[in-house]
């Protein structure tokens, strides 16, 4: 029969699996059932080949053991990367400033930790250690030497975003931004092709550091994230078990997401809940433990490399000496309240900003607007202390409590010279002069924050909101904090503070307020809850402060969910029209016959037959629509469904047929059938192509109602359902 169909060299060659058959265009979505089914199958052949000799029982351990190996390798590389950035951003930030005399290398900071010069109360003041204006004059004061510094620290940081803009511009237009809604959507299913490769990684890392270090409103945290993905996309592909299934290679991008807020924030167990939460969208068992593994290592590399130099993991390490008291929920709900105020505000500007620069000639000159508003933040920050130095360094002051040590103005209390107390119980004291001062400061930190913030999200070079979020929220928390601490030393005896506060204790301690604060603010913005407190009491090692922190992020996303749903990710994802489908709740009561294309009214629906359609209807069909594949039917007059057949496939099969088999032609005819039927030999050779077809579509009936095909589509992750025309039991008795 083969030599009477003429098909046996064609079915020798189709045994043969096409180059690029199963895989997806740039910018389509996944098929998750499939992915599922083919590493199912591939499950299922190793296990069967194990069992034949010692090797392939080699072989399969292997295969079981790559995954753990690939969260490995994930954790090592991020964390080092995250290191080696902590490191170069410390020092290129100080590098706006002044230079390190006895080691260019070193920052600020690790120059005067090597000198013998260094006192107590100058522990900033080396000689080793000089400004540009004194290394260039020889002058430690003056105006001149003010205005020559301020226009250097300007001049730095205009030079680190025009590198860090050109750069992305012309090697990788993918490592600008946060790249979370990106990585969001990429997880939900979607492919992005070059988002995760090899030069985005590369440049991203670099120009990281350039925008980081020249003092823009943004962090570094989110970036990691991307970054850590990144290292995940790279291992995936030298092992064929995830390089070659989309759904295998998610799980392992879920676990590197988790990686990345890892070594971010030093925060494992905040990081894998992060993922969990906020970034995934297929989060099986299996990953989180992978997740929590990858995790693990990353924080373990980050902290042998040390970057921070106190022999600890988390950011901003905080000992509070003072328990909080339950009235004072009351200033942490109200933080929840800004938080959320906040985060409605700052979402609804920059998207109306975003959108501008989409739509508008601003789009254009992304080069110009990164250097307009680096010289506009460079100028208004270089006069306030608050605002100069590094957005981490800043939030780091503001966490503080104020011990007998504490030499930064917030501390400037008025002493009692009669206080004979212990060091670590310091009591409420009345604020000095430097305190009312660090408060004016603070509050124009505030508003400039508030501000700048909205402007420098979304520009064309890598940009985090964490950190700026979290700085906002600390500025209010602290502000906030002082206030109730000096109500509670002056006004001891009102009602509100007479059962908790007595006269010469230590009753409030601002830093808590700039944690909580902080909290608040991050919780507004990304709409995060579980994760962000474990974020955060991780992030500063305070474990006691958990209910506080939970109040305010609550307090926060009721708020900010008031005014809208979705958080910042989520709506740069829809801005940029990602197909991703949210979890909300699906409120509209419509049937699938109300929603499905075509309508009834419309042309009718382009399908194959399986066995009457000739290669060129194909291509012709092929050609005149744009649909992601096509049902395949018995006939146009009695369209039961046999399958259904890929775009990408059809074009893939019929190419290659074309090229290297000989008798295909336009007038062959496309056979979906197991066995193609006998025809004469003067007839073309058919093109069989049943191996390409999808058996089992997922459908459902006209009269379905839509939130339970939505449902479907979020559980499985489908990507496309077939309706079917729905037939009346008792008709199908009676036949």
């Amino acid at each position: 029969t083969e030599e009477l169909n003429g098909v046996g060299n064609l079915m020798d060659f189709l045994d043969e699996p096409f180059p690029d058959v199963g895989t997806y265009e740039d910018f389509h979505t996944i098929d998750w059932l499939r992915e599922k089914s083919r590493d199912t199958d591939r499950h299922r052949k190793i296990t069967s080949k194990s069992k034949e000799s010692i090797w392939e029982f080699i072989k399969s351990l292997l295969d079981a053991w790559s995954g753990w190996l690939v969260m490995l390798l994930i954790g090592l590389l991020s964390g080092t990367l995250a290191g080696v950035i902590d490191l170069a951003v410390d020092w290129m930030t100080d590098l706006k400033e002044g230079v390190c005399l006895s080691a260019l290398w070193y920052s600020h900071e690790q120059c005067c930790w090597t000198s013998n010069e260094t006192t107590f109360a100058d522990r900033d003041k080396c000689p080793q250690w000089q400004k540009w204006a004194e290394l260039m004059t020889g002058y430690t004061e003056g105006a001149g030497v003010y205005l020559l510094n301020y226009f250097l620290y300007v001049l730095w940081a205009l030079f680190f975003s025009f590198l860090a803009v050109s750069l992305v511009r012309v090697f990788a237009p993918y490592a600008c931004g946060s790249g979370i809604p990106e990585i969001k959507t990429i997880l939900s299913g979607f492919i992005i092709r070059g988002y995760l490769g090899k030069w985005t990684l590369l440049i991203k890392t670099v120009t990281l550091v350039l925008a980081v270090s020249s003092g823009l409103s943004l962090g570094k945290e989110g970036p990691l994230v991307h970054v850590a993905c990144c290292c995940g996309n790279l291992f995936c592909s030298l092992f064929s078990k995830y390089s070659k299934n989309e759904g295998k290679r998610r799980e392992v991008l879920s676990a590197a997401a988790a990686a990345g807020v890892s070594v971010a924030f030093g925060a494992p167990i905040g990081g894998v809940l992060f993922s969990l939460e906020e970034v995934s969208y297929y989060f099986p068992l299996k990953t989180l433990w992978r997740s929590f593994f990858a995790a693990l290592v990353a924080a373990f590399t980050l902290r042998s490399i040390n970057p921070f130099g106190n022999n600890r993991l988390v950011l901003f390490y905080v000992e509070y000496h003072t328990p909080w008291y339950m009235a004072e929920l009351v200033p942490f709900i109200l933080l929840g309240v800004f938080g959320g105020l906040w985060g409605t505000l700052f979402i609804r500007c920059n998207i109306a900003w975003c959108r501008r620069r989409k739509t508008t000639r601003l789009g254009k000159y992304p080069v110009l607007e990164v250097i307009a508003v680096t010289g506009i933040t460079a100028v208004l920050a270089f006069p306030n202390p608050y605002t100069r130095r590094s957005t981490s360094e800043l939030i780091s002051e503001l966490f503080n409590d104020c011990g007998a040590l504490e030499s930064s103005q917030l501390c400037d209390y008025i002493n009692n010279p009669n206080m004979s107390r212990s060091v670590d119980d310091i009591p409420d004291r009345p604020a000095g002069p430097g305190v009312y001062s660090a408060l004016w400061q603070l509050t124009l930190a505030l508003v400039f924050k508030i501000v700048i913030t909205i402007f420098t999200f979304g520009m064309k070079i890598p940009s985090g909101l964490f950190i700026p979020s979290m700085a906002v929220g600390a500025i209010a928390g602290r502000i906030v904090g002082i206030a109730v601490e000096q109500m509670a030393y002056h006004h001891h005896d009102w009602i509100i503070f007479k059962n908790w506060c007595r006269p010469g204790a230590d009753c409030v301690t601002p830093g808590l307020y700039a944690m909580v604060g902080a909290a608040a603010c991050l919780g507004g913005v990304t709409r995060m809850t579980v994760s962000l407190v474990v974020i955060m009491f991780e992030l500063t090692g305070g474990l006691e402060y958990i209910v506080p922190l939970m109040a305010a992020a609550v307090t926060s996303k009721w708020v900010a969910d008031a005014f809208g749903k979705e958080g910042i990710y989520e709506a740069h994802i829809q801005l940029n029209g990602y197909p991703y489908l949210d979890q909300d709740e699906f409120t509209h009561r419509t049937l699938a016959t109300d929603v499905m294309r075509p309508r009834r009214n419309e042309p009718p629906l382009a399908v194959l037959t399986q066995d009457s359609t000739t290669v060129e209807d194909v291509e012709t069909l092929i050609k005149d629509t744009d649909y992601n594949g096509f049902p395949v039917v018995v006939s146009h007059e009695s369209e039961r469904l046999i399958g259904f057949v890929q775009r990408r496939d059809l074009i893939l099969n019929i190419k290659n047929a074309r090229q290297k088999q000989d008798g295909v032609v336009s007038n062959s005819v496309v056979y979906f059938t197991e066995d193609a039927p006998q025809i004469p030999a003067s007839n073309p050779q058919p093109l069989k192509l049943r191996r390409i077809l999808n058996l089992s579509p997922f459908t459902v009936t006209d009269h379905t109602p839509m939130e339970t095909v939505v449902d479907i589509f979020r559980k499985l992750g489908l990507r496309q359902c077939l309706v079917t025309l729905h037939v009346d039991l008792n008709t199908l008795l009676k036949a």
